[in-house]
């Protein structure tokens, strides 16, 4: 038995995913005449309340189609230090809208309306890059699945419209810090003028992201989708997945959540980890005594059939997720409890 903890991408569609997949209603995308794309578009849409939404193939292009879509080459995005749009899509905010980011070094990668409003270059200085975007990444993947405080939200949005800002929020994880919070879409599609979620990650579907926003907005993302990287044709096989594990698999990430949680009560115990990060979602990131070689703790566990991955300088990260079972839970916090 092998216990994949690297990331909530791992998993593999359920028996009832594949069937709803393989029985699904399709049609040429290009078109838009695939009525299971369709549909899923039409209902997440309605689910945040917002005009208009798309299908894509990843989150890291939805991402990329939003800050084009809001930015021009040569303009800056506020984000956080940790913000994935800056660490993980292969500089594509430079390669694909010749933008540049204005880190902010927030607290797991969250930070303030304050801080935001501070990073804002004067319009008028015509030296520097003209700030046109904030960015919001909930939960944060660096962050350790951390989850922004809704009313800190709701005031970055107020300092975006008082500036003329777009506000994008970089929600791949988003599901997971609606379950904790007790919060709705409904709620993040009134603050945002965009909004990525994806459906690969905590749902456990095999493919996709969704991007959803303002009519005048979403009027240009066929286009710049087109420029990324193409059209799709019957890809409502895909989005099949995408409607069955909104009907099944929301509601379990509680599950995730709580073994996470577990898992970082047990590593908090041992006397080769210095610190457990706060734990809200199904995120665990932890870093290993200084004079432990993090690799090293990765190979041992990778011994024994345990897989994680090192974030550099020290940390560790686990990730729980759909194909994450009972057994193997129970495995785990056996094999830590003795090392």
């Amino acid at each position: 038995m092998v216990i994949d903890l690297r990331s909530d991408t791992v998993t593999k569609p359920t028996k009832g995913m594949l069937d709803a997949m393989l029985n699904a209603n399709v049609g040429d995308d290009v078109y838009k005449e695939d009525p299971t794309v369709n549909a899923l578009e039409e209902r997440l849409a309605n689910m945040f309340g917002m005009d208009q939404a798309l299908f894509f193939p990843t989150g890291s292009m939805a991402n990329q189609a939003a800050l084009n879509l809001h930015t021009n080459p040569g303009e800056q995005v506020i984000c956080d230090k940790y913000a994935h749009i800056f660490n993980y899509e292969g500089g594509g905010a430079s390669f694909n809208s010749g933008l540049s980011c204005k880190l902010i070094d927030g607290d797991r990668g969250m930070y303030t309306a304050e801080q935001a409003k501070a990073a804002i270059n004067p319009p008028d200085f015509y030296h520097s890059p003209l700030t046109s975007l904030i960015e919001i990444e909930n939960t944060t993947n660096k962050g350790g699945g951390a989850c922004w405080d809704f009313e800190e939200l709701k005031r970055i949005q107020n300092v975006a419209k008082d500036n003329g800002l777009g506000y994008h929020l970089d929600g791949a994880r988003l599901w997971n810090a609606l379950v904790t919070k007790n919060e709705t879409a409904l709620q993040y599609g009134k603050l945002f003028d965009t909004v990525s979620v994806c459906l690969s990650k905590g749902l456990g579907c095999p493919i996709g992201s969704v991007l959803i926003g303002s009519k005048e907005l979403m009027q240009g993302a066929l286009r710049v989708r087109k420029i990324l990287g193409g059209g799709m044709r019957q890809v409502g096989y895909l989005a099949a997945a995408g409607l069955y594990a909104l009907d099944h698999h929301l509601n379990r990430l509680t599950e995730d959540h709580k073994k996470a949680t577990e898992i970082g009560e047990v590593l908090s115990k041992l006397p080769a980890i210095k610190k457990v990060e706060p734990i809200e979602t199904n995120i665990v990131i932890f870093e290993v005594q200084s004079h432990i070689d993090d690799t090293e703790f990765v190979n041992t566990l990778k011994e024994k059939d345990i897989q994680i991955i090192g974030m550099g300088s020290g940390k560790l990260r686990m990730v729980t997720h759909l194909d994450y079972t009972d057994a193997m839970h129970e495995k785990l916090l056996d094999t830590l409890s003795k090392m």
